[in-house]
């Protein structure tokens, strides 16, 4: 081999090795510092929620077929009672909620026990509302019991992903 040849080998090899150490520095940032968390009270965010909000009206058919007791207790809305984001609420129109610290989470916590994709919280087809652990490490517990499976959620009932509790409610 010709000593250019030799040389380009070793910078290519040193540049590899730099980009291996840069992406395992970001990675490690990324486990003790989390993801930055936007705050929600903006107004861009607010309209937003109401146009979802517009969007996701439940048809008034549903309210009438649905008889009368199964309708008083339903719950219609999620709020966090603990936590950095307490009295947050997110309505329930059928739709899966998503917890953790990603960005692209329904309820982004702020939370160094929380993982990314932490749990999940999703109606079934009598409508019932299940609560789904999502192999987070630190554990989704509901009533101070640690959830191992997909898990029925009664009203009132505290959902607890580290220092956040969330409620079911009417």
């Amino acid at each position: 081999m010709s000593e250019l040849t030799l040389t380009v080998m070793r910078l290519g090899f040193l540049a590899v090795l730099w980009l291996f150490v840069i992406v395992a520095v970001q990675v490690i940032r990324s486990d003790l510092f989390g993801t930055r968390v936007t705050q929600r009270g903006s107004r861009r965010d607010a309209g937003r929620a109401q146009q979802a909000a517009a969007r996701q009206a439940p048809p008034p058919q549903r309210q009438q077929s649905g008889g009368g007791r199964r309708g008083r207790n339903t719950p219609t809305k999620l709020v966090v009672t603990e936590g950095t984001l307490t009295g947050t609420t997110v309505a329930l129109q059928g739709q899966t909620i998503t917890l953790g610290r990603a960005h692209d989470s329904t309820i982004v916590l702020d939370d160094d026990y929380a993982s990314s994709r932490h749990a999940r919280i999703y109606p079934d087809r009598d409508g019932q509302w299940i609560v789904e652990d999502l192999g987070s490490t630190n554990g989704t517990y509901l009533d101070r019991t640690r959830l191992t499976t997909p898990t029925p959620i009664s009203l009132g009932a505290p959902i607890r992903i580290g220092k956040t509790v969330i409620e079911l409610r009417k």
